[in-house]
């Protein structure tokens, strides 16, 4: 089974699912495998298609949540907090940061189910 965060809600795919292409969002990837495990990845964004009995993820940046460094990302993200309070008016810059923070905080997310 494959959970992916779609771009208008969570995507839950099984064997034998319908053909599906979707944008993905920010957020957590799901695996279980046959030995019912399940692997959890930060994922920022990409494509998911679904074609007979198989799914390819596109993403534009994946994680492994055993391999998010927190302590880092916590710092960042204290950072990019402190960059946004103290910030001038400039949109493009707003919007860098907030998504920026976005993706930090969706890694600590996905690093506490470890």
């Amino acid at each position: 089974m494959v959970v992916a965060p779609g771009a208008v809600g969570e995507l839950g795919i099984l064997p034998l699912h319908m053909p599906l292409v979707s944008t993905l969002k920010i957020g957590e990837l799901r695996l279980k495998t046959d030995k019912n495990t399940w692997s959890y990845f930060a994922i920022d964004g990409g494509y998911l298609e679904v074609r007979e009995d198989n799914v390819t993820i596109l993403a534009d940046a994946a994680e492994f949540a055993s391999k998010i460094d927190v302590g880092e990302l916590t710092k960042t993200q204290q950072e990019l907090k402190e960059r946004l309070a103290g910030m001038k008016s400039s949109a493009t810059e707003f919007s860098e940061l907030s998504h920026a923070l976005e993706r930090v905080a969706n890694r600590l997310r996905v690093a506490e189910k470890r």
